[in-house]
């Protein structure tokens, strides 16, 4: 198992915690906050204002109205969805980020309805990018090798030094992670070092309560189940090799 680098996060900027807190977001968004504490995620992960990001595996975009608000104006959001998550429990997540984006309510977000490899961004275009609670299925419904490929096609679309913020359930070897929707963090963390990252973990998310056990959608643990947060870092001195 790869041994982590672990690092408490930084403070939550005072005016991004401000900005997410503004009625501006739907209450319904607001109230998950407590749990998944974006302003603190979003300044562990460095993500400023005027970057260029991607919200992997966006479903309902959640996270893309995070990413729009913490990049600004002069920033750009790229909210990515398979077609595939686009289609799940009858267009759930079409319908909940088309909703999201009507009336041009996030002006710094593009959507991208298409899979990684079809995204048609150029390598080396993004500052960072973020996927919440999606990799597991990646590494449990499609296997380590899907997983790997994941992760390389992720770092090739980031700048040198750029950021892919992962967060996952945190499950543990010898139980049922794929009927449990967690990720086996002891298989899963070689497989990001194998793809050149450089690992970095938080334990902002951590739980201590949640013993891994449970499905995450068991109302025990659904909204507050022990989370990995990791910055995976793109390294600097790919620079010439990616360029």
């Amino acid at each position: 198992m790869l041994t982590m680098a672990w690092a408490t996060a930084l403070p939550a900027a005072a005016d991004l915690a401000e900005e997410l807190a503004a009625p501006s977001r739907s209450e319904e968004d607001r109230a998950r906050d407590a749990g998944r504490r974006p302003a603190e995620v979003i300044a562990f992960l460095g993500i400023e204002p005027g970057m260029t990001v991607m919200d992997l595996v966006a479903s309902g975009g959640w996270y893309t109205e995070v990413l729009s608000i913490a990049v600004g104006d002069g920033g750009t959001v790229y909210a990515q969805n398979p077609p595939m998550m686009l289609a799940f429990r009858d267009g759930y997540y079409d319908k909940a980020i088309t909703a999201r984006l009507a009336g041009d309510r996030l002006p710094n977000v593009v959507r991208l309805d298409r899979g990684l490899a079809e995204t048609g961004l150029p390598p080396g275009s993004l500052d960072a990018a973020i996927t919440a609670l999606n990799f597991h299925d990646v590494h449990n419904g499609m296997g380590e090798q899907a997983a790997t490929e994941f992760l390389v096609a992720v770092k090739a679309l980031l700048k040198p030094g750029g950021v892919l913020g992962l967060i996952d359930h945190y499950g543990e070897s010898g139980n049922d992670n794929n009927a449990l929707h967690r990720l086996d963090v002891a298989v899963a963390l070689p497989l990001m070092e194998g793809a050149g990252f450089e690992v970095l973990a938080s334990d902002l998310l951590r739980n201590p309560g949640d013993d891994h056990t449970k499905m995450v959608f068991d109302e025990a643990v659904r909204g507050k189940t022990d989370r990995l947060l990791l910055r995976l870092t793109k390294p600097l001195e790919e620079a010439t090799a990616d360029d």
